[in-house]
């Protein structure tokens, strides 16, 4: 496939390799292979995700890793009935949250600035930026894994009160999606779905 544009980047751009793996061949997994992840390679794919923007650098996102049976029988009640046996195959089932108390951590992440104050008594402005930033970094999570060699099943098909009541029951994190980690198995993979083209989805004013 030629490059994306013919004209120079001002850096250059990923190797076609790298765009296949991260995007264009890289897929939603359904299968797996029964090949463990190490707890290692978890915090490589974490400590490089944790670079991408956030809001005031707020990084809201928790990441809870279930790796264990005796973990992921705790999560099976609050799944989808389609998302159970894949679930209960992955090596790694990553519970991407978000902290309703991430603000505290703002005199330190983001020192140039009172944010703090910006948040304190504010719970709906709190949930709103915990959860649009806290899916940004889970897309950050996607990414960094696929660019580290892990395939991954992304999902919202659970029920999030029976995540938060069993994970988080303190109510100070809050469950925002799921994502299967490990290697993936080819062959039970479905067609790739239709993606809607440049026209039909942007405009350049």
């Amino acid at each position: 496939m030629p490059n994306l544009i013919t004209s120079a980047p001002a850096k250059p751009f990923l190797s076609e390799d790298a765009l296949d793996q991260i995007f264009r061949q890289a897929r939603t997994h359904n299968g797996w292979l029964p090949q463990p992840v190490p707890a290692d390679l978890l915090r490589q794919v974490y400590n490089l995700a944790a670079l991408g923007p956030t809001s005031a650098n707020t990084q809201p996102a928790r990441f809870v890793f279930l790796i264990t049976p005796q973990a992921k029988e705790l999560l099976r009640p609050a799944l989808a009935p389609g998302n159970v046996d894949k679930t209960m195959a992955a090596p790694v089932t990553a519970i991407i949250a978000y902290d309703t108390e991430f603000h505290e951590h703002l005199p330190r992440t983001f020192p140039q600035a009172d944010a703090r104050s910006w948040f304190v008594g504010k719970p709906a402005f709190i949930a709103e930026t915990a959860f649009r930033n806290s899916s940004l970094q889970g897309a950050y999570f996607i990414i960094a894994a696929r660019a580290l060699g892990l395939d991954c099943g992304p999902m919202s098909g659970f029920d999030p009160a029976k995540v938060n009541a069993e994970f988080f029951p303190d109510g100070k994190w809050k469950s925002n999606f799921l994502c299967n980690l490990g290697y993936g198995e080819p062959s039970k993979l479905y067609p790739r779905n239709p993606r809607l083209s440049f026209e039909e989805a942007c405009q350049i004013l």
